[in-house]
């Protein structure tokens, strides 16, 4: 599996299945067609420390302990199932990747303010309506 300039060898991934459970009589309950794919992102070498660092924190609790799990059990094959876990590992891990833009902080228009201005005159005189007059 590959994720942005890293390569991620097979024996890296941890497989698992269960029966998938819901709808499908004798076949969901007899069949491990449920896949469970796991990657230890926290021990993973090729990846250097700060790197790391930044993809767990942007993983959040998707990666408990360093290790990210995904869960797939949409369709009845357990290789489109795996299929499926994997794309979605690979999305996971490159958007995590990613570095958020920095915003860069602009100045309201003078047309917002004014209209900011015109709101606050609006309910000033709003509530002055409201007062008794003695």
């Amino acid at each position: 599996m590959q994720f942005g300039d890293y390569f991620v060898p097979e024996k890296a991934l941890d497989w698992s299945f269960a029966p998938s459970g819901g709808p499908g009589g004798q076949h969901a309950n007899r069949s491990n067609t449920r896949a469970i794919l796991r990657f230890d992102l926290g021990n993973f070498e090729p990846v250097p420390d700060n790197v790391r660092r930044h993809m767990l924190a942007r993983l959040g609790s998707r990666a408990p302990d360093g290790v990210v799990t995904v869960v797939v059990d949409e369709t009845r094959s357990q290789r489109t199932n795996r299929d499926i876990a994997l794309e979605r590992m690979r999305h996971l891990l490159n958007e995590s990747l990613q570095r958020p833009r920095r915003r860069r902080p602009t100045r309201p228009t003078a047309a917002s303010r004014e209209r900011r201005l015109e709101a606050k005159r609006r309910q000033s005189q709003r509530k002055a309506n409201r007062r008794s007059i003695d």
